[in-house]
């Protein structure tokens, strides 16, 4: 049952909270629908396809008039939970792989299923990724968790490491589309003046890491359901892990459900928009208006004035043409190619920095001492502490992001520098209370840059090419998980230098945001 919008005093509905933005007084809110249509759409100004940028400013027009409303509160939860369980499956194989080689018999490559985790991410990237651009939003996202939930199930029962892997490699491609889909969905329904909110979405990623701490807590510390030594570990001495993945698959699973029950998500207005389908992008708006009491003056004869989309689709759907149109459409100007470059190096430099410093930090910290004195319930205690300081990173930059003098670009430069700060301190951590505070630090830090990133990515990129862009960008950031994973079992990980790679890492992404050829902040998404 929708929940009724509260009555202000002049009869107007309440706009909620996310309508009482940070230094909007009651003035600009008056007059906030007379200036409807004339804020910029980010690509407007490139030379791309006059039809589609005039239907696109139309829209824009139209979801600004609706403003934000309690479907917009369903979707940022919805959404969220993509996020979520992006961030559980990349902390639950590296929880449970431990437990479960140990079990097996620590026969096979000890860091398979990290690799199998992104490789399977990676392949689930850029699957869903073009796909959403080809077949539309709505099947990928009513899908890519389902798959996810029912393959963490079975992953509980896996009976050797082989099968567990492969499990693992399916778990990561049905969450590895969530990343695309979660801002993509949100973005293409969201009023201009709450785009900062798609970086807000980021606070999830920080809960699905909580999550995953306080179940690996409760299972993976009584004695009676985890193994000491290989020696004498079978598997009825070894349910810990199990329960792990039973647990979190039925949590996933009831995700999934609630995506397609809690809302019937329709085909987002701006996919239509590219495949023509002018008619039903009318009427999906209308009805949204109509249920929450709010203007929508787009007509069906508004949209068709402005002539044919010819650019954004081949003729036939499923061809290499229609591949090719998504992924030249990345670079339809010189400046939107410069945009697309750096943003898929920005994704290849935190996929390496990232992994490479917690592939690299436990072999550091017990060569200095750090883990003397520490036991196995303190260990999780600290491991779950680190993880809710996470879910605090995105909601500072969602704050920053919507600040003139910074925006999208300058909320990440300054996000990337304090973590290399903390990352260079962090190399005289030496006490397992400086580690937990270090840690809690650097988790919170971290999420200023990924978050506003995870938001800009989508803005920028064109709609019509949106997912395939998002998907290959998220893709460059697996393969450097993949490539993290070999390193870790080559290298040497109790030296310094790795850290001081990571640092140096985050000053090269400070540097490339800086010269991000696109500012979101204060237009809208084309």
């Amino acid at each position: 049952m929708e929940m009724e919008d509260k009555k202000l005093g002049d009869g107007q509905a309440d706009p909620g909270l996310f309508e009482r933005d940070i230094g909007m007084n009651e003035d600009v809110r008056t007059t906030q629908s007379s200036s409807v249509g004339d804020a910029e759409d980010i690509l407007a100004l490139q030379d791309l396809d006059p039809a589609l940028n005039a239907k696109m400013h139309l829209v824009n027009n139209a979801i600004d008039e609706i403003g934000w409303t309690n479907y917009h509160w369903k979707l940022f939860v919805l959404n969220g939970f993509g996020y979520a369980v992006d961030s559980l499956v990349l902390l639950l194989q590296s929880n449970i792989a431990g437990p479960a080689f140990k079990e097996f018999g620590e026969v096979g490559y000890a860091n398979g299923q990290t690799i199998a985790t992104y490789v399977g991410m990676l392949l689930g990237a850029l699957f869903w990724g073009m796909s959403a651009d080809i077949i539309g939003r709505r099947w990928a996202f009513n899908i890519s968790l389902f798959i996810s939930s029912v393959a963490t199930i079975v992953c509980g029962a896996a009976p050797n490491w082989a099968s567990l892997g492969f499990f693992i490699a399916l778990v990561g491609f049905g969450a590895g589309g969530n990343l695309i889909l979660d801002t993509t969905v949100f973005l293409e329904y969201l009023p201009s003046n709450k785009q900062w909110a798609l970086t807000f979405l980021a606070c999830w990623w920080g809960i699905g890491q909580a999550v995953t701490g306080f179940i690996c807590w409760g299972f993976l510390v009584p004695t009676e359901w985890n193994c000491e030594s290989v020696d004498n570990c079978p598997r009825e001495s070894n349910q810990g892990w199990r329960y792990v993945m039973y647990t979190s698959g039925a949590l996933v699973f009831i995700m999934s459900v609630a995506r397609i029950t809690v809302v019937r998500l329709q085909e987002t207005p701006k996919y239509r928009l590219g495949t023509g389908e002018d008619a039903e992008l009318v009427e999906t708006l209308h009805s949204i208006a109509k249920r929450y009491n709010r203007p929508c003056s787009l007509t069906l004869e508004k949209l068709e004035a402005c002539g044919t989309v010819r650019t954004a689709h081949s003729e036939s759907r499923f061809s290499l043409q229609e591949s090719w149109i998504h992924l030249s459409g990345l670079f339809a100007t010189r400046k939107i190619g410069i945009s697309t470059v750096l943003i898929w190096f920005s994704w290849t430099l935190i996929g390496l920095a990232y992994p490479l410093f917690y592939v690299f930090l436990n072999s550091y910290l017990a060569s200095r001492g750090a883990y003397e004195g520490v036991g196995t319930f303190d260990t999780w205690r600290n491991y779950t502490l680190t993880n809710i300081s996470g879910v605090f990173g995105p909601i500072l930059a969602a704050w920053m992001c919507n600040l003139s003098f910074l925006g999208r670009k300058y909320t990440m430069v300054i996000g990337a520098l304090i973590t290399m700060a903390f990352f260079f301190a962090y190399t005289s951590v030496t006490t397992a209370a400086q580690n937990v505070g270090f840690s809690c630090a650097i988790a919170f830090c971290i999420n200023i840059y990924y978050g506003t990133l995870y938001a800009y990515t989508p803005e920028v990129l064109p709609s019509a090419h949106r997912a395939t862009g998002n998907g290959i960008a998220v893709g460059c950031n697996r393969i450097m998980g993949i490539i993290s994973a070999v390193v870790a079992s080559t290298a040497n990980t109790a030296t310094v230098v790795p850290i001081y790679i990571c640092a140096a890492l985050y000053l090269a992404m400070a540097g490339i945001a800086a010269i991000f050829p696109f500012e979101p902040y204060g237009r809208r998404s084309s």
